[in-house]
């Protein structure tokens, strides 16, 4: 009888640790976004960039504000190598610290080869303005 309940024990274990081990996969595989610079994302096939989040700055020219809508088109430049750019199309508001220039993190997919559908658009705060802000909090 004991051996009857060892048996039971481990195949409830078993089963445990085989449920406890999927969730954790599919958890992990779902929420899994790259994270790159333009020269990597160029480099990698497009259709396996559905879901990524690329950084880089933002080019001083081809950059359009949607009109009717909110949104705008530009270019993404590699913050290492100038030449390389991907063209990103993002359609909601857009930061008042978005400008040329500024450095950016954009979150979407590839739409096609270097373009890139954002879903998410955010810039990163100069250094200055984290200053002037401490020293207005002391």
């Amino acid at each position: 009888m004991a051996k009857s309940n060892k048996s039971v024990y481990l195949i409830a274990l078993l089963l445990f640790l085989a449920g406890f081990g999927w969730l954790v996969f599919s958890g992990l595989s779902q929420n899994s976004v790259y994270f790159l610079n333009v020269s990597e994302a160029l480099a990698m096939e497009p259709t396996k960039l559905s879901s990524a989040r690329l950084f880089g700055t933002v080019d001083q020219r081809e950059l359009d504000v949607h009109k009717g809508a909110p949104g705008v088109t530009f270019r993404l430049l590699d913050k290492d190598d100038a030449a390389k750019a991907i063209v990103v199309d993002y359609k909601g508001a857009v930061p008042d610290t978005f400008k040329p220039g500024v450095e950016v993190i954009v979150e979407g997919g590839m739409t096609a080869p270097h373009r890139f559908g954002a879903a998410t658009l955010m810039t990163k705060c100069p250094s200055k303005y984290q200053k002037e802000n401490r020293e207005k909090n002391s």
